[in-house]
């Protein structure tokens, strides 16, 4: 445990001291690599001088440092002059609807996945099998933003179920039952999108895992003692499939939330960390984008920490490091 601690805390300050020393690196005023020189152009001397001073940019970069983990600590990320607000209420106005769309899709497409992968490894071979190995392996092929596209053009153009854009309807006043079904009607197709796009891997592993798992003598044992199919194929032999499509849900959180997210997000017009990461990089805004890395960085390694106390927790054969 201390040892897995100790892990993520260094993790954690490697990020930390690069999110500091990559602007400072620029072969270029400070100033311009942190806020970019269209911003920067914009700014008065007073401006100029104020930010300077507040960042510590004429102060050893020693100095700078401890002063970049003092504003860290009080919540201060920077100010987005494009959002004209602080970096961190821009954030926090985009993270919920990821962590909505994105935790959503991998609980769902864990569960499909894994009973399916389950289902398909205890019938390897047969009909069901080999129709759900054949449909999984091909839509694994398609990049997010393509199911997106053919979702949102049958689906949402064609005809016209789902709105084409947004997280929900903007100035309808909705509020309470009919907030949360507007909601939900807009996230129907992203969330479906993400859900074909992962739901192949925690099936594809499943399979497999349960495949080798019913070769173990422990499972031959449990049907000599005249344990329910059933409950061989779920409790015993399902249980030990799972273990490896936890640590890869972990794993696929952290790519999901910069990668899937944001191509499905833009297809979309969805407001969370997907679309503020492609505006920004469009628009410049340097603080904006240093900060959501940032976040979604914590958000990433905080996320892996659980997934890894869940992985001990469902194997009692794994031991903290002592």
């Amino acid at each position: 445990m201390k040892i897995n601690v100790v892990n993520y805390g260094i993790a954690f300050l490697i990020i930390l001291f690069l999110n500091f020393l990559l602007p400072r690196l620029i072969p270029s005023d400070p100033l311009m690599a942190i806020y970019g020189e269209e911003t920067l152009l914009q700014m008065t001397p007073e401006l100029k001088a104020h930010l300077v001073q507040s960042l510590g940019l004429d102060k050893p970069l020693w100095k700078q440092f401890f002063i970049y983990l003092l504003t860290l600590f009080k919540g201060d990320l920077g100010y987005s002059f494009y959002h004209n607000a602080p970096v961190l209420r821009v954030v926090l106005s985009y993270l919920p609807w990821t962590l909505l769309l994105m935790g959503t899709s991998l609980i769902l497409s864990t569960i499909f996945g894994v009973i399916l992968g389950i289902e398909s490894g205890w019938r390897r071979g047969r009909t069901f099998d080999k129709v759900m190995l054949v449909g999984m392996m091909s839509s694994s092929g398609f990049p997010s933003f393509f199911v997106g596209i053919l979702f949102l053009l049958i689906f949402g153009v064609t005809l016209g179920l789902f709105p084409l854009q947004g997280a929900k309807t903007a100035y309808s006043g909705l509020s309470g039952i009919y907030l949360f079904l507007d909601v939900l009607k807009h996230l129907a197709l992203p969330l479906a999108t993400l859900i074909v796009v992962f739901i192949s891997g925690s099936y594809l592993l499943t399979r497999n895992t349960m495949i080798t798992t019913l070769r173990e003598p422990f499972i031959l044992t449990a049907k000599a003692k005249g344990i329910t199919d059933r409950k061989v194929r779920y409790k015993h032999a399902g249980r030990n499939s799972m273990l490896p499509v936890v640590t890869q849900t972990g794993i696929r959180f952290g790519t999901g939330i910069i990668t899937g997210a944001l191509f499905v997000e833009i297809v979309f017009s969805y407001p969370g960390m997907g679309s503020l990461i492609y505006n920004s990089l469009v628009m410049r805004d340097y603080p904006v984008l240093q900060g959501s890395l940032f976040v979604v960085t914590i958000l990433v390694l905080t996320v892996n920490f659980a997934v890894d106390r869940l992985y001990r927790k469902l194997d009692p054969r794994v031991r903290d490091e002592r």
